[in-house]
C-alpha cells in the first residue's frame, strides 16, 4: 500500500463521518422542524439517492475526457461539505431539499475520479487491496457517524440544525485528506461511467437490469425505517444507535457476501438477500416492540451489505471487460430513478394509507424481483466464458 492509498481511505473515513453522523436525523429534522409530511421525506431522498447514483456514471466519462481525477474528486468533497450546513439553515423543506440534492451531487461527482485514484495508487497486482482498504475507512465511517451523533445528544444536547453545521469540520477533513494525494499521470479507467457510444450491451445485460429495475421499485429510503423505529416510541438517541448498528453489520457483511459469490455465485447471495429485504418489510409492517424492530433493522443490515457488493458486481459480469465500467454505471442509473419512484411512492403511502402499506408494498415487489431474478436468469456453469456472464449460479 502506498501513502496515496492510505489518504484516499482517510478521505473516505472522514467524508462518510461527515455524511452518516447526518442521514439519521435528517426524516427527523424534516418532520419535526420543518413539519414536512412522509412524502417530502420520499421526495427529498428519492432525488438526493438518484442525483448520486446518475451523477457518478458521468463523473467517470467526464474524468476520462478530462483526464483529470484530483481536482474533480477535489472539487465533490468540497461541494458535499459545504452543503451540509446548507440544510441545517433551511426554514422550509424546499431549502433542505437544496441542500441535499447538492450534497448528493458532490458525492456522484467524485466517485469515479476517486476510484481511478485509488487504481493508480498502487501497482496491478495490489489493486483489490487498495479497494479493500478504501472500503474499510469507508465502512467504519458509516459507523463512527451516528455514534458521534448520539454521544453529542447524551452529552451536550445541541440543537438538531448544529449536527447539520459540525458535519462540515469531518467534511473539510476529507478535503484536506485528499488535496495530499499526488496524482499520477496513469491511463486507468475509472470504476463507474456511463458509456453512451452506441456499442451494444449483452441480451442477458439489459434483463438484468429489468430484475433489478423491479425490486427497486420497493426499495425505498432507510429514512421510513428510521421514522418507523420512531414512531413506535424509540428515543432518537436509540434510533440513531440501532441505525449505527445497521451500518456496522452491513460493513461486516460486505466483503464476505463477495466472497460467497465467488464460490456460490452471484444469483444465489443476489436473491438471499432479496429474500432478507422481503423478511425485514414484512417485520416492519408488523412488529410494534421497540427492541424487535430493533432487531430487525439490524438484522436488514445484511442485505444492505450484500446488495451493495453482490448487485454491482453481477452487472459487471454480465459485460465484457472494455464495457464494464460503464455496465455498473448503467446499473447504478437503473438503481437511482428506480429509486426515486419507490420512494415518492413510500411517501405517499405514508401520509395518505398507512405507515404499514410502506413495507406491504416494499415487500411485494422484493418477491416480484425475486421471482424475475429466478425466472429471467438462467443457471450457467460456473466455468462458462466470461464474454457473457460468470458465476451465475
Amino acid at each position: 500500500m502506498s501513502r496515496d492509498t492510505v489518504l484516499l481511505a482517510f478521505t473516505s473515513l472522514f467524508s462518510d463521518i461527515s455524511s452518516e453522523m447526518l442521514y439519521p436525523v435528517l426524516p427527523i429534522f424534516l418532520t419535526q422542524t420543518l413539519h414536512a409530511g412522509g412524502s417530502i421525506v420520499g421526495l427529498v431522498e428519492g432525488i438526493a439517492q438518484a442525483t448520486q447514483n446518475i451523477v457518478q456514471g458521468f463523473s467517470g466519462w467526464l474524468s476520462d475526457k478530462l483526464r483529470k481525477r484530483k481536482s474533480l474528486a477535489v472539487a465533490g468533497y468540497l461541494l458535499a461539505a459545504i452543503a451540509k450546513p446548507l440544510i441545517g439553515f433551511a426554514r422550509v423543506w424546499q431549502a433542505a431539499l437544496g441542500g441535499r440534492f447538492l450534497d448528493r451531487l458532490g458525492a456522484g461527482f467524485r466517485s469515479a475520479p476517486r476510484d481511478a485514484l485509488i487504481a493508480s495508487s498502487v501497482a496491478d497486482e495490489n489493486r483489490g487491496r487498495a479497494f479493500g482498504l478504501e472500503g474499510i475507512g469507508d465502512n467504519l465511517g458509516a459507523f463512527l457517524g451516528p455514534l458521534l451523533t448520539v454521544v453529542l445528544l447524551m452529552t451536550v444536547h445541541p440543537d438538531i440544525r448544529w449536527f447539520f453545521y459540525l458535519a462540515i469540520v469531518p467534511g473539510l477533513l476529507s478535503v484536506f485528506m485528499i488535496l495530499l494525494v499526488k496524482e499520477r499521470p496513469m491511463q486507468v479507467a475509472a470504476k463507474s461511467k456511463i458509456d453512451v457510444s452506441q456499442r451494444k450491451f449483452p441480451k442477458t445485460y439489459w434483463t438484468y437490469l429489468l430484475v433489478t429495475a423491479l425490486f427497486a421499485l420497493g426499495n425505498s429510503s432507510n429514512s421510513f425505517l428510521i421514522l418507523q423505529t420512531r414512531s413506535l416510541g424509540a428515543s432518537l438517541e436509540a434510533t440513531i444507535f440501532i441505525y449505527a448498528g445497521f451500518n456496522l453489520v452491513a460493513a461486516l457483511i460486505s466483503y464476505p457476501a463477495g466472497s460467497l459469490s465467488d464460490t456460490w455465485g452471484r444469483r444465489t447471495v443476489l436473491l438471499t438477500s432479496f429474500l432478507i429485504f422481503f423478511i425485514s418489510y414484512l417485520g416492519f409492517a408488523h412488529i410494534k416492540r421497540i427492541v424487535a424492530i430493533a432487531t430487525l433493522f439490524v438484522f436488514y443490515g445484511l442485505f444492505q451489505g450484500i446488495f451493495r457488493s453482490v448487485g454491482k458486481a453481477f452487472a459487471a459480469d454480465f459485460v465484457p471487460e472494455d464495457l464494464r465500467a460503464s455496465g455498473v454505471g448503467w446499473y447504478s442509473m437503473t438503481v437511482g430513478l428506480l429509486g426515486l419512484v419507490a420512494n415518492i411512492v413510500a411517501g405517499l403511502l405514508w401520509d395518505r394509507v398507512s405507515h404499514a402499506a410502506v413495507f406491504y408494498f416494499g415487500a411485494a415487489f422484493a418477491m416480484v424481483g425475486s421471482i424475475a431474478l429466478l425466472v429471467l436468469i438462467p443457471v450457467r456453469q460456473i466455468n462458462e466464458p466470461a464474454t457473457d456472464v460468470a458465476k451465475w449460479h
